[in-house]
């Protein structure tokens, strides 16, 4: 459900809500007029229960699908995280590397 003449959807507005964001800081952030913001918020509070359980089911097909091509796709990245680094980045990727392991994201 996007609102009228964005690509922004009422699941973007409401994920903002449920971080705490009050309405004036996401019009700061997104790309919205007062009266879209509005409409909107006046939507999701008419349709509460329909809007919530849409977004909750949107939720659940997104995680679905980000677990496939994780699952899909994890042989692969492990191949490609052992290849060495190209000639000449060299001293990139021995930054980049330290830089993993400060903060501890190697594997």
């Amino acid at each position: 459900m996007t609102i009228a003449s964005t690509r922004i959807t009422l699941y973007d507005v409401i994920e903002h809500l449920e971080a705490g964001w009050s309405p004036k800081l996401i019009l700061n952030w997104l790309p919205l007029t007062e009266e879209q913001l509005n409409v909107a918020l006046s939507y999701i509070n008419a349709n509460q229960s329909a809007v919530k359980a849409e977004y909750n089911a949107v939720l659940q097909e997104t995680q679905e699908r980000q677990k496939y091509w994780e699952d899909k796709n994890r042989e692969r990245l492990a191949q490609i995280a052992k290849l060495p680094p190209k000639q000449g980045q060299e001293k990139v990727y021995a930054k980049l590397q330290a830089w993993k392991a400060k903060l501890g994201l190697m594997a």
